[in-house]
């Protein structure tokens, strides 16, 4: 296995030979063989060990034996513990979830920390066929049944093809030490009924089951770098990026014979799970919206409109002093003098300086202000209305900035100026107000 292993890396990961490895090792079987093999090809290895105080003495036991473990073979060591329980009912998550995100938080603290090039841990590929039938088993997208990654951002999985049975091979053949997790033997979590009774089963089928699994995992990968390719090029007919925020023509769209699954691998990457919410959205009335945890998904008219969840309050007011000459926060504006009116447009207004009373205000917007519209002499109109007649969407509107004046506003950012703040005959000193 060993000569195995050398090639495999050699092929696939050639760049671990002059990288800073963090190894994810629990003292089970299949962490300690990662660590003998790499430990025996001269990498440059540090163990990491979590201590989840889930088994009592049992997981005290793990770290000791980790801890005698690195001494005996002078590699370093970092050690942790976890009140996993506390911090899974704090965060109300699965003691399995709670576990992984301390463990990978952790992992990458170190990585920062300490200055190591990737993680590397130990699933192999049981772990592979495992992950393939739970994900089968509660429905999944073609991913979902690529199984684990070999590599993920920094984290390594280089023993991937490799079987339980050539782990368990080595390691006796090496008079390897482990130790075995209790848990393991237990039918409790569906990952261990899956291990302990139907892939023995499947084996027991087909004596050569886990290479046609390999096999058809290639071909599985294959199929989705070409979804992957038809997505990107679908994507540039049907998308248009403005900033952070992403907008589909629907009419585009719907030309596609198979539109939902292009919406998917667009959109699964931020987060969204809802997919019958967000397929619907497409035939709903303009204003619906679906959320994923940081970002929403809005329906207006003929479009979806995808943007970042707003941090900002609509309380946020920020005061502009006389004489300033640009404001960064939270829009970038700039205040400068003006001998006449030239190139005035929804971005750049001229305002009587003299009628201003100073300091202006910046505020978001709400329910009830109302102006009076340049050219609309001594006719009120509520924002809504104006928002609703210049068609703004949802999105639009949230965003949208007002300039006052003491109880007056003087400018609804980039949509249209007061009629009160205007030049006339009487005008002595012109201020130029401009979004950049």
């Amino acid at each position: 296995m060993l000569n195995k292993f050398k090639k495999h890396i050699y092929q696939n990961f050639p760049f671990l030979e002059n990288s800073k490895l963090l190894l994810a090792t629990s003292g089970g079987i299949d962490s300690i063989v990662l660590v003998h093999l790499l430990h025996q090809l001269k990498y440059d290895i540090a163990l990491a060990h979590c201590n989840f105080q889930l088994r009592g003495m049992e997981s005290f036991g793990d770290q000791n034996f980790i801890q005698e473990y690195a001494n005996a073979n002078e590699i370093p060591l970092f050690l942790t513990q976890f009140d996993t329980e506390a911090f899974a009912k704090d965060y109300k998550l699965s003691t399995q979830i709670a576990a992984r995100e301390l463990r990978y938080n952790w992992f990458y603290e170190l990585l920062e920390t300490e200055n190591f090039d990737y993680i590397l841990t130990a699933h192999h590929a049981d772990d592979t066929i495992e992950t393939f039938l739970i994900n089968l088993s509660r429905g999944t997208g073609l991913e979902g049944l690529l199984g684990i990654p070999a590599q993920n951002d920094k984290v390594i999985r280089p023993l991937l093809p490799f079987t339980r049975e050539e782990i368990l091979a080595y390691a006796k053949e090496n008079t390897i030490e482990w130790r075995e997790d209790s848990s393991n033997a237990s039918d409790k979590y569906l990952r261990n009924k899956i291990r302990h009774h139907l892939v023995p089963l499947l084996k027991e089928l087909n004596p050569q089951f886990i290479q046609s699994f390999q096999k058809m995992q290639s071909y599985l990968k294959e199929s989705q770098e070409l979804v992957e390719d038809a997505a990107i090029m679908v994507y540039q007919q049907v998308a248009r990026e403005e900033g952070e925020t992403i907008v589909f023509d629907l009419n585009q769209l719907l030309k596609l014979p198979n539109y939902t699954s292009y919406l998917y691998q667009w959109l699964r990457e931020f987060g969204f799970t809802a997919w019958d919410d967000v397929y619907s959205l497409v035939e709903s009335q303009s204003g619906k919206q679906v959320f994923a945890p940081n970002y929403r998904l809005l329906k207006d008219r003929t479009e979806l409109i995808l943007s970042p969840l707003q941090e900002q309050e609509n309380d946020e007011v920020y005061f502009i002093e006389k004489n300033v000459i640009e404001v960064n926060i939270p829009l970038n504006l700039s205040f400068s003098k003006a001998e006449t009116i030239s190139g005035a447009s929804n971005s750049i207004i001229f305002v009587d300086e003299n009628k201003l009373v100073y300091p202006l205000v910046l505020k978001k917007w709400q329910e009830g202000d109302s102006f009076q519209p340049f050219g609309m002499n001594g006719k009120a109109k509520k924002l809504s209305k104006l928002f609703k007649d210049e068609k703004l969407s949802l999105f639009e509107k949230e965003n949208c900035w007002v300039l006052w004046s003491g109880n007056q506003i003087v400018w609804v950012i980039g949509i249209r100026q007061d009629e009160r703040f205007k030049i006339d005959s009487s005008t002595n000193h012109i201020l130029k107000i401009a979004l950049q």
